[in-house]
């Protein structure tokens, strides 16, 4: 592991290799993830500083704000360092009121992915996943349709990788049938497993696993016990949620994300915090 790339790296697909201690950018927008950030410098400082710190991985998408997130990442880091991979989804728009909209219809799939292209100033996406389901549940709904617009997209040049978020093991079987899936975000936290079948399913196909909300979202991670075993280690409780995840399956890449610098580096030091047996049998007994 390289000492500079935080967590050490994972290569789920020829010329994509990420860091496992990535950096999720949806809270760099407003509240409720609408509109401009409340301190756009320090934004802007956040980003540079994860890259600056070795993160190669960060997750987006152009419903972030809308169109803000994308456009924050490309004032900070445009022209893009070599080994950055921006990971982005479609999948959904945002309603003038902030609401999130599913958007599945393969035409507006096609015109999410180039409005990704247009705001992150890049000729072919890293990543795009699918967005089919939402952070309440997924469903067995086919998305063969969808996903095959995407893998056209692919077959362009436009996209290199293709990926899957909010999914069941039956949608990861049908997309698989259409093009080769690289990677798979779904929730998935400390005290919320219930897609353990589905993460251990990608670690044996060499899919990486990035779950969201790896801190709870917005309910953040509350148990008596997380909160006794980080004091224990001397480490926060988030660090001991990042810690535990890394060690839990050599599948998951981590994004989680915040707008501020101290929270930035707090979550990169996770990356360092080994947690001995003993705490991870006694982190094992919480579920929700």
């Amino acid at each position: 592991m390289s000492p500079s790339t935080p967590g050490g790296t994972l290569t789920p697909a020829d010329g994509l290799t990420l860091s496992r201690m990535g950096y999720g950018a949806m809270q760099l927008a407003g509240p409720g993830v609408f509109g401009p950030p409340k301190d756009r410098p320090q934004a802007l400082a956040v980003l540079r500083e994860a890259v600056a710190r070795g993160v190669t991985h960060i997750d987006t998408s152009d419903f972030y704000g809308p169109v803000v997130v994308n456009e924050l990442i490309r004032e900070a880091l445009h022209p893009y360092p070599s080994d950055l991979r921006i990971v982005t989804k479609v999948g959904a728009r945002r309603g003038p009121d902030g609401s999130w909209r599913p958007s599945l219809e393969p035409q507006d799939l096609r015109a999410q992915v180039h409005e990704n292209l247009q705001h992150l100033g890049v000729e072919a996406l890293d990543v795009v996943n699918l967005r089919v389901g939402t952070p309440e549940g997924t469903d067995d709904r086919p998305l063969g349709e969808q996903f095959a617009a995407l893998a056209e997209l692919r077959e362009q040049g436009l996209i290199r990788h293709l990926g899957l978020s909010a999914v069941s093991d039956a949608q990861l079987t049908e997309a698989q049938a259409i093009a080769p899936v690289i990677t798979v975000q779904n929730l998935y936290n400390l005290a919320h497993r219930q897609d353990e079948a589905l993460l251990r399913r990608c670690e044996a196909e060499g899919i990486a696993f990035a779950p969201f909300f790896p801190l709870g979202g917005f309910t953040p991670l509350q148990s008596q016990t997380l909160t006794r075993v980080a004091a224990r280690l001397d480490a926060t409780v988030q660090q001991t949620a990042l810690a535990w995840l890394l060690q839990h399956s050599p599948a998951i890449v981590l994004i989680p994300g915040t707008s501020s610098l101290d929270h930035l580096r707090e979550n990169l030091a996770a990356a360092d915090l080994a947690l001995p047996a003993d705490a991870v049998a006694e982190l094992d007994t919480i579920a929700g």
